[in-house]
């Protein structure tokens, strides 16, 4: 389980890297918490910064259960693309939100994968 630990952890500081994000780019843009819009170039930065959250709540759970049910060795590297696919998502949604589509494809093949794998791995475990 250590390697989807590291994966989980690098996944969490990935996410409060982006929260950092958020806060310069409130500094830049002059937007004042607890305001959550007023210009695009924040909001770009703070929505690309919520949906990680969104994905994150898919999965932290969906990485442990496939280690535990299924693989870890597999979990590990559909983590390993989550974290590539938020990376670029983040990136490209902040720079021009029309181009985050490979980011996101990434994100949502990585959690599929990982909620199939984990979903197959406990049914096969109950039989």
């Amino acid at each position: 389980m250590a390697y989807v630990t590291v994966i989980a952890m690098l996944a969490l500081i990935e996410y409060l890297y982006f929260g950092v994000q958020v806060g310069g780019a409130r500094s830049r843009t002059g937007v004042q918490a607890p305001a959550v819009s007023g210009h695009p170039d924040f909001e770009r930065v703070f929505r690309a910064h919520q949906n990680t959250l969104e994905q994150l709540i898919i999965f932290i759970p969906a990485l442990y259960a496939t280690a535990v049910f299924a693989s870890e060795l597999y979990a590990a590297a559909a983590g390993v693309a989550f974290l590539i696919g938020r990376a670029l998502y983040f990136r490209t949604y902040a720079l021009n939100a029309e181009k985050r589509g490979p980011g996101m494809i990434i994100t949502a093949a990585a959690n599929i994968a990982l909620l199939v794998g984990g979903l197959i791995g406990a049914l096969i475990s109950i039989l």
